[in-house]
């Protein structure tokens, strides 16, 4: 016999099953749980990013693309060594911020060079649109530094 609380599936359904199965994978250190994980960092950081950016890029788009960086870098770097990679036993936290800090840079000049091209191409572009090419060519940064953590590079 099965328990169940008001709207919920009963314990040991197949549903109760599958969703347990997808949880010890997503905690697995699988490739494609890890990259699940590193997306998700990813994308929360680059919340953080964007409402950065968006609240200092009035004043400077280039300053606000640095303080963005750094300070979501160094979230993503901790996220990264507590849930992604489970580090936490085998990296420090100052070496897990170093060498992400390090990978970071080539994330800052990919985006610099990528918001100073739209700012010579484009007449006033908006915030949005300015965070927004900067987000994608971090995105791709970011590939690249999943695949250097994996040990891939």
């Amino acid at each position: 016999m099965s328990t169940q609380v008001a709207g919920s599936v009963p314990v040991g359904t197949p549903v109760d099953h599958a969703s347990a199965a997808a949880m010890a994978w997503l905690r697995s250190n699988r490739a494609g749980a890890q990259f699940t994980r590193f997306v998700a960092v990813g994308g929360a950081s680059n919340i953080v990013y964007l409402a950065l950016f968006v609240t200092l890029a009035p004043g400077s788009a280039m300053i606000a693309n640095l303080v963005g960086t750094i300070t979501s870098t160094a979230l993503a770097t901790e996220l990264h060594r507590q849930i992604t990679f489970r580090a936490c036993d085998r990296v420090d936290w100052f070496t897990a911020q170093w060498e992400g800090g390090g990978l970071a840079v080539v994330g800052l000049i990919l985006s610099s060079a990528a918001l100073a091209t739209l700012h010579a191409t484009t007449t006033h572009p908006s915030v949005l649109l300015s965070g927004a090419v900067v987000i994608s060519a971090t995105a791709a940064a970011g590939l690249f530094r999943f695949l250097t953590l994996r040990g891939l590079f």
